[in-house]
């Protein structure tokens, strides 16, 4: 069972994940053999997530590749989950995710899929049940305009890219 989390079975293929830190849940289809994503530790942000390959795959350095993980999930309304790079993968084998972190939105219903990318000078393999990335969940605020001539002076105003300087 993942630490802070606990799932029901609700048939042969879809868990629901009761998440009590954060107080969502979450339905999940998991068409791999992969175990169910879950946090390391009580205290981890993200829940791993693993490839679901038929063969394994070889990525060569600055390859990119779109990895499927056999997952499917139905987030309630006003949550995203993102998908984050796992940091031991990067500094060890030098395979990040791209576009990150990615969004998953509310309303879709795909396969979760991640964007990997090789920037080591290696070529790496990625197995079946690799732990290749992390989902973590977040609340969405929404925006609503309110269009002006002006904004409000501060001391920064307009620099940015680096304008406090190297110290």
């Amino acid at each position: 069972m993942p630490l802070c989390c606990s799932a029901k079975r609700h048939s042969n293929v879809t868990d629901t994940y009761l998440c009590g830190m954060a107080g969502i849940e979450v339905r999940i289809i998991n068409q791999s053999s992969n175990p169910l994503p879950a946090y390391a530790t009580a205290g981890s942000s993200g829940m791993d997530i693993r490839a679901n390959l038929d063969v394994p795959f070889t990525l060569k350095p600055f390859e990119r590749i779109l990895v499927p993980t056999g997952l499917f999930i139905e987030l309630p309304e006003g949550y995203e989950a993102q998908i984050r790079p796992r940091s031991g993968l990067a500094i060890k084998q030098g395979i990040t995710c791209l576009n990150t972190p990615g969004t998953i939105d509310a309303d879709y219903r795909g396969e979760i899929k991640i964007i990997l990318i090789n920037l080591s000078t290696e070529e790496q393999v990625i197995q079946h049940g690799d732990r290749i990335a992390q989902m973590i969940f977040q609340k969405v605020e929404k925006c609503t305009w309110n269009e002006t001539d002006k904004l409000a002076f501060t001391e920064r105003n307009d620099g940015g890219f680096g304008h406090t300087g190297k110290q």
